[in-house]
């Protein structure tokens, strides 16, 4: 059973940078498509960025398009999210999760399986 934890989270100054990494135990997560998802204070989770099975597609939510980039290593069975140009609306608990598409490959129509782990926090602020 595939098994994810995310780490890398922390607190950094609007502009600034951070990495997330989600780790993958069991089954590689190269059988799996992986999304980030985030939840603000108050906010429902929401879709960040997501990556395929292969590696060979991926796709952001509009309001981290150009400041994010999700890749994966194979070798690592990690998952990551680089995250640049932070902003404080991108503070939240991030996720990342075993996703499938229900209506094709897109941001919009991710959709998580099993049960969410612990996230990492991120923190933008001065």
């Amino acid at each position: 059973q595939l098994q994810l934890v995310e780490s890398g989270g922390g607190l950094v100054q609007p502009g600034g940078s951070l990495r997330l990494s989600c780790a993958a135990s069991g089954f590689g997560p190269d059988f799996y498509h992986i999304g980030w998802f985030r939840q603000a204070p108050g906010k429902e989770r929401e879709g960040v960025s997501c990556i395929s099975g292969g590696g060979d597609r991926t796709d952001y939510a509009d309001s981290v398009k150009g400041r994010f980039t999700i890749t994966r290593d194979s070798a690592k069975n990690t998952v990551f999210l680089q995250m640049k140009s932070l902003k404080p609306e991108d503070t939240g608990v991030y996720y990342c999760a075993k996703i499938f598409f229900p209506r094709g490959f897109s941001i919009a129509n991710m959709t998580p399986l099993g049960s969410w782990g612990q996230g990492t926090q991120v923190i933008v602020s001065e």
